[in-house]
């Protein structure tokens, strides 16, 4: 018999420093989901975030580890409810679009739903640099997994259980974002953008972004993600690299074999370094023909492991 039983809902929140908008965030989606439960994942306040959250009825839990892919790789660990709704606590989503968010997984057509925040932001939302960034990096993980993604670093997103717990977490920081779509995207799960308004932060509230070397840890984790798991992409386009420098290369010693009447090649250093590219080149391609056999092995093997329904991460 189909169950009738409505789903269950979590709104989870990590926080840092967010005394001055936790309680309006948590009013705010109480009034829109009231019979959710509101999780604060308190990640080491100083500033009395979760003692606001607590008077203000949410479930606090804290993360003792400093980082905010800690604070998510928690969540997905120890949240029981059916649907989970991840958001900032800084008051720059509106928590009214949280209906939109969750049609697509309470009919079933999607896995994940991510609030794209380009097409309706106020002036001040982001900070010089973030949106090109921001398209660099849609750009390539779109070309690599054949996706349309316009915003990896939205904060506001809806999982099932499942896919929640499917996704592991291994970075710490502000790349957790990148890192959750990448992982969802390589095992097939099913994405949905919902365009969302996004809003400036309130004044006295700061951003705990830093342009420069948060970026940096979003190109180096998309780095490694591309070459753990879209190995052939990465080792077969070093592999075209290498074959093409070798190419121009040994296109010297070529032509001194072609044009000497002796047919003498005096660029010999050139015809080595050609020969070792070329060779460079067959073993980087074959690498990642043998790394992306065994990732193809691994992921059926991940997709073969059945969880009970008495299945439960304390």
């Amino acid at each position: 018999m189909p169950n009738s039983k409505p789903p269950t809902i979590a709104v989870v929140i990590p926080c840092y420093q967010e005394a001055l908008t936790i309680g309006k965030v948590i009013a705010d989606f109480r009034r829109e989901l009231p019979d959710a439960h509101i999780y604060v994942y308190d990640n080491n306040c100083t500033d009395g975030t979760a003692e606001i959250a607590a008077k203000a009825g949410a479930i606090v839990r804290r993360e003792k580890r400093q980082g905010k892919g800690y604070v998510v790789a928690a969540m997905f660990e120890q949240i029981q409810e059916d649907i989970l709704v991840m958001v900032d606590g800084d008051e720059t989503y509106e928590a009214s679009h949280v209906h939109k968010m969750l049609e697509p997984i309470l009919r079933g057509d999607a896995d994940m739903t991510i609030a794209t925040r380009l097409t309706s932001h106020e002036e001040k939302s982001f900070r010089p640099l973030h949106v090109a960034g921001n398209q660099l990096v849609c750009g390539i993980i779109n070309w690599m997994f054949q996706a349309h993604v316009t915003d990896i670093f939205s904060g506001y997103r809806a999982f099932t259980r499942e896919a929640a717990r499917q996704i592991p977490v291994t970075t710490r920081g502000f790349d957790v974002e990148t890192e959750i779509t990448l992982q969802a995207l390589y095992r097939g799960q099913v994405l949905r953008e919902m365009p969302a308004p996004y809003r400036a932060r309130p004044a006295g509230s700061f951003s705990k972004l830093n342009t420069f070397s948060d970026g940096f840890r979003v190109l180096l984790r998309l780095f490694l993600i591309v070459k753990s798991y879209k190995p052939l992409t990465f080792f077969g386009s070093l592999a075209l690299v290498l074959f093409a420098l070798g190419l121009a290369v040994g296109s010297l010693p070529v032509y001194d074999y072609v044009t000497d009447p002796n047919h003498f090649v005096h660029r010999v250093p050139s015809a080595i370094l050609a020969a070792s590219l070329t060779l460079l080149s067959f073993l980087s391609l074959g690498l990642g023909l043998i790394l992306n056999s065994i990732n193809l092995r691994l992921l059926e093997l991940e997709k073969l492991v059945v969880k009970t329904p008495g299945d439960r991460v304390n």
